[in-house]
């Protein structure tokens, strides 16, 4: 096959990504509507981790240093518990649009926290896209009608898809060294089969007081797709991706998720995005294009002693 071939296989890849993150916000938050969002995540974190699994099989590495095996536990437990707590009950308690947009904004808080462990030094251009980004969370929040207050519907929903941004952020700079170590799809597999007791426990009393009985068979299919496809399936995806065209090229195409994830919503779910918080998604898409753009990132500044 031929490199443009490859690139355009992989380009399709990409593109098929977005949709499948874009629509998952809407069958999540649908599927919530019969199951406790803890019993949900305790069904399709399995499923996940079985499909990886089949995946490490097939690729060949070296096992797991036992010194790393501490720092793959916490990895694990942010961003496959904590992170994974935040997503489903914060997307149970807030619109399944302002749930991918305030997820979009994980790539800033990346670019800050790397900036701040050293691993890259941001120009003005991702300072002025961070700034962009809060400005349209804000709108995102304050354009569905709710004022910043705590006892209104949506905002304790955002605040925690807000957090689970920035614990996205936190297990994709913290996992960067072992990555370049493993590969990222061991990595990506061990952290979730370190998470995925955690959610079958915290989901177990929920998953025993559901009624199943009750339960419509579309609510399978989308625990299926929040699984297999949402998690394991779009990995593959994104990390053959970065293989072929690289990060940088292979980021841009999550911009398109909060897009598709808001057309969704609209469609499916009926719900109708305000001015405002159609100007919010604009700023935060622009933002985080301001802050990902190519050459707005520089090599850190050499230190003393290296």
């Amino acid at each position: 096959m031929t490199p443009s071939h490859r690139d355009l296989r992989t380009d399709l890849g990409l593109l098929a990504l977005t949709v499948i993150w874009g629509v998952n916000f809407s069958v999540v938050k649908a599927a919530l509507g019969f199951l406790d969002p803890l019993a949900l995540n305790a069904l399709r974190f399995p499923l996940a981790g079985l499909v990886l699994w089949v995946m490490v099989q097939r690729r060949s590495g070296p096992p797991a240093d036992p010194r790393d095996f501490l720092g793959l536990v916490v990895l694990g437990i942010v961003g496959n518990v904590a992170y994974q707590m935040c997503f489903i009950l914060g997307i149970d308690a807030t619109l399944a649009g302002n749930a991918s947009l305030l997820l979009a904004t994980s790539p800033v808080w990346t670019v800050l926290l790397s900036a701040a462990v050293g691993h890259e030094r941001p120009t003005a251009l991702v300072y002025a896209g961070s700034t962009l980004t809060l400005g349209g969370m804000a709108l995102v929040v304050i354009g569905g009608g709710k004022a910043l207050s705590l006892g209104h519907e949506t905002l304790v929903g955002d605040g925690l898809m807000i957090l689970g941004a920035l614990l996205w952020a936190t297990y994709t700079v913290g996992s960067s060294r072992y990555i370049r170590k493993y590969g990222p799809v061991r990595v990506t597999a061990w952290t979730l089969w370190i998470g995925t007791p955690f959610l079958v426990a915290l989901g177990g009393p929920a998953l025993w007081s559901t009624d199943w009985a009750g339960t419509p068979t579309w609510v399978w299919g989308a625990v299926v797709y929040a699984g297999v496809f949402s998690v394991a399936v779009a990995y593959l995806l994104w990390y053959r991706g970065v293989q072929r065209l690289g990060n940088s090229r292979t980021a841009v195409y999550s911009n398109l998720v909060p897009v598709i994830a808001l057309l969704t919503a609209w469609l499916w779910l009926g719900e109708v995005p305000t001015l405002l918080q159609a100007g919010g998604a604009g700023i935060i898409l622009s933002g985080i294009y301001l802050a990902r753009r190519r050459k707005t990132l520089q090599p850190p500044e050499p230190r003393a002693g290296r």
